[in-house]
């Protein structure tokens, strides 16, 4: 149970812990560093507390997830009180999964690592996302995240570069065994929240998913590495779902799925729900995903996709570059894509694009649900030892149209296959592409589109914080 504290209570906790620190020396078991950074973030808080305050010990054995409660919880209070934020020293902190709360930052030292409890029990469960009517793993519930939050404001989860081991073998033997009954947890995922902050981490073997904000508004996600191995089951990398004004940029991803995955619901779940992503940024990404994607737009797109922008990416040793996935029962939308300045080194399509992917949540869906797929643009790219250039697949009776590719050399691999393209069902131009297209994109003078003007995302303003804290440390 947690004990509540008032924020006069919190500031005399903090006051005397500092004060008994000054009675350890090094020579016992426990003494006391002072440690004083600076980050960049949307916010800054006037309050700060490390989690050994609250009775965390950082030894990769101690089950610390009553200690980040207890913190967060006390915390809370002093949200309208400047925020505050939770200090996460050098360590390893073993923990299962807590939840976040709003004008709060969660900071993780370089020398930190947040390891994922291997105790079923320390994820709780919730609901299906609404959006989806079931879970992705199985149809009914799914396991809170292990850093989770819903209808928050104002969240910064960031550090120097500190580390989130999700320990995600467990899950994936479940996985690969049949044994799940429910839909196996992501690292971060933050629900219904806007003006959020995820940077400067590193995440490794995420159970599932490794961010995803979902039904969010007003997201940076910002200098993130992220580690699975490449046969890793739906490690996807980041998964903006139903999100509006989100920036992605300077993320270094290997993931055993797609390394950005855009969503908006699934089928009749996300058409009746309604919620688009919209206005997405994606900058400066290095993606290695033999088995996936680089961007992948779906198959969850019934709420619809649209405006996303994505330039200077670097695709090695990657499935697609970029791929829009979906199927008849999807109905939705995805167009207005803009994508431009992609390097790929060693892929099996450069572009793809499939009208059949054609798993649904149940059998309820609208065999009439026809998506549209129009206004894509691809430009200025080039390619090396690429399998095949394109395979793009529309959907009879509903070609996906509006395709426009133009300043893309793509070098072939040796063993390439004898058709560079395959068109079927799909209406566009072509200009100055290498391989020559296929018929159904036949030349033109057009220049694709890539819009001048900026986001909204890309004016949000940025702080520096400075933060001196003391902790104990054994």
């Amino acid at each position: 149970m947690a004990i509540f504290l008032s924020k006069l209570q919190i500031k005399l906790v903090i006051f005397i812990s500092l004060i008994l620190l000054s009675n350890n020396n090094v020579n016992g078991r426990r003494y006391h560093i002072t440690d004083s950074f600076d980050y960049t973030a949307i916010s800054c808080r006037a309050h700060t507390a490390s989690v050994t305050d609250f009775g965390a010990v950082g030894d990769g054995e101690t089950v610390n997830t009553a200690a980040f409660k207890a913190a967060i919880d006390n915390l809370s209070q002093l949200a309208t009180d400047g925020g505050s934020q939770l200090f996460v020293p050098p360590g390893r902190w073993l923990t299962g999964s807590f939840n976040l709360t709003s004008h709060f930052t969660l900071y993780l030292h370089q020398d930190a690592v947040l390891l994922a409890s291997q105790d079923v029990d320390e994820w709780p469960l919730i609901d299906p996302l609404p959006s989806y009517g079931r879970g992705r793993d199985a149809a009914g519930g799914r396991y809170t995240s292990l850093i989770f939050g819903t209808n928050l404001t104002d969240v910064v989860i960031t550090g120097g570069n500190g580390t989130i081991d999700g320990q995600g073998d467990l899950w994936w033997d479940k996985f690969h065994k049949g044994q799940l009954q429910y839909t196996r947890p992501y690292l971060i995922e933050l629900m219904y929240s806007d003006n959020i902050q995820i940077s400067n981490l590193t995440l490794l073997n995420s159970p599932s998913w490794n961010v995803h904000p979902v039904y969010c508004n007003n997201v940076v996600v910002q200098s993130i590495t992220i580690l699975a191995p490449v046969n890793s089951p739906n490690t996807d990398g980041i998964n903006p779902d139903s999100c509006t004004n989100t920036k992605i940029e300077d993320c270094y991803i290997v993931s055993g799925d797609d390394c950005v995955a855009v969503k908006s619901g699934w089928d009749q779940y996300g058409i009746a729900f309604g919620m688009p992503t919209k206005q997405l940024v994606i900058r400066r990404l290095t993606c290695i995903s033999p088995t996936s994607a680089v961007i992948a737009l779906g198959s969850e797109m019934s709420g619809g996709i649209e405006d996303v922008r994505a330039e200077d990416i670097l695709a090695i040793n990657s499935e697609s570059g970029v791929r829009i996935k979906t199927a008849v029962g999807r109905g939705g939308y995805v167009k207005d894509i803009y994508v431009k300045g992609m390097t790929m080194k060693t892929m099996k399509w450069a572009f793809w694009m499939t009208g059949n992917y054609g798993s649904h949540p149940d059998d309820k869906y609208d065999p009439n649900a026809y998506p549209v797929i129009q206004n894509i643009n691809y430009r200025d790219m080039v390619g090396e030892n690429v399998t095949m250039a394109a395979r793009l697949e529309g959907i009879v009776g509903d070609p996906f149209t509006g395709i426009c590719i133009s300043n893309v050399t793509l070098g072939l691999a040796p063993k390439t296959k004898k058709v560079p393209w395959t068109c079927t069902d799909v209406e566009g131009v072509t200009s100055d592409v290498v391989p020559q297209p296929c018929n159904l994109l036949p030349q033109s003078s057009k220049k694709c589109d890539f819009p001048l003007e900026s986001l909204a995302i890309d004016n949000i303003e940025i702080q520096t914080c400075s933060h001196t804290i003391k902790y104990l440390q054994k």
